[in-house]
């Protein structure tokens, strides 16, 4: 949780705008805090999960409900295009 909330927080160890510095840590320290949290998981519970998501990715998928939803978000984009630009 401290990994994410590092990774998601506005608050840095070192502030971004200090010229190549700033990012440093955020390249340094989240993938480092991420392998940590990947060590401390136990491996049957990795194997369990990844036996899962790939049951999940073998469910049969619409694409017509796909299609449909595209549809739906191309009309409201043109929609709000419409109505910012007249």
């Amino acid at each position: 949780m401290l990994v994410a909330a590092y990774a998601l927080s506005p608050i840095d160890l070192i502030p971004d705008f200090i010229p190549i510095l700033g990012f440093v840590d955020d390249v340094i320290l989240i993938p480092l805090g991420v392998w940590l949290v990947l060590r401390l998981i136990p491996a049957e519970l990795i194997a369990e999960q990844r036996l899962r998501a790939s049951q999940l990715l073998q469910r049969p998928r619409s694409k017509l409900a796909a299609g449909i939803i595209i549809a739906i978000w191309l009309c409201f984009g043109v929609t709000l295009m419409v109505c910012l630009f007249q």
